[in-house]
């Protein structure tokens, strides 16, 4: 009855999220993942205490059962970090034309030689990150092991390499982590790096 009403745009939000999730609250979704992330970082304005389940399991303290996840670990100790079903996923940006406000020249871009665009991994928070970002909105992520930098956080986001921003940002450096793909054969199993 009156024109100005509107929908609450956060409801949509929810409403489309939960469309995009099958009409289904699917909890190990990426959608519901990051969804949760960005809900956190506009609550806190310096994380104290987190809700546990917002933290990926530590893959060190799961029983190495047959799995076929992909394991990421430190490049220096090979400690293992996180699983491929931490990764969350984001639409890539525009490229160097996102970065328009440092200045990048037409003679950079035109030197991109093709090379995959985003360089890093966004994750979601696993427990071992948890001593790191408590009480601090940024910094960096080292490993737990070798204490080596693997990447940075920032509950404010960070821009990846592809253009895109990403909000929050949990964001672990390709070149700083191996691959390690469980292969089944015959009856054994065997890792491949």
């Amino acid at each position: 009855s009156r024109p100005r009403r509107r929908i609450n745009p956060g409801f949509q939000r929810q409403l489309k999220l939960y469309e995009a999730m099958g009409c289904a609250v699917d909890s190990s979704s990426v959608l519901y993942k990051r969804y949760r992330l960005e809900m956190l970082s506009e609550r806190f304005s310096e994380p104290q205490d987190l809700p546990r389940e917002v933290f990926a399991v530590d893959p060190t303290t799961v029983c190495q059962t047959v799995n076929t996840e992909v394991l990421y670990r430190c490049r220096k100790c090979r400690r293992a970090l996180f699983r491929s079903s931490s990764i969350l996923s984001h639409t890539e940006g525009m490229g160097p034309t996102a970065f328009a406000h440092k200045r990048i020249t037409d003679c950079a871009r035109l030197s991109g030689n093709g090379q995959e665009k985003c360089t890093s991994y966004f994750i979601e928070p696993v427990q071992w990150m948890e001593p790191a970002l408590l009480g601090v909105m940024e910094g960096q992520l080292l490993c737990p092991k070798c204490t080596s930098k693997l990447g940075s956080f920032s509950w404010r986001g960070d821009q990846c390499s592809c253009g895109r921003w990403v909000t929050p940002a949990f964001q672990i450096h390709k070149s700083r982590v191996d691959e390690v793909r469980t292969l089944p054969i015959g009856n054994s199993q065997t890792a491949k790096t």
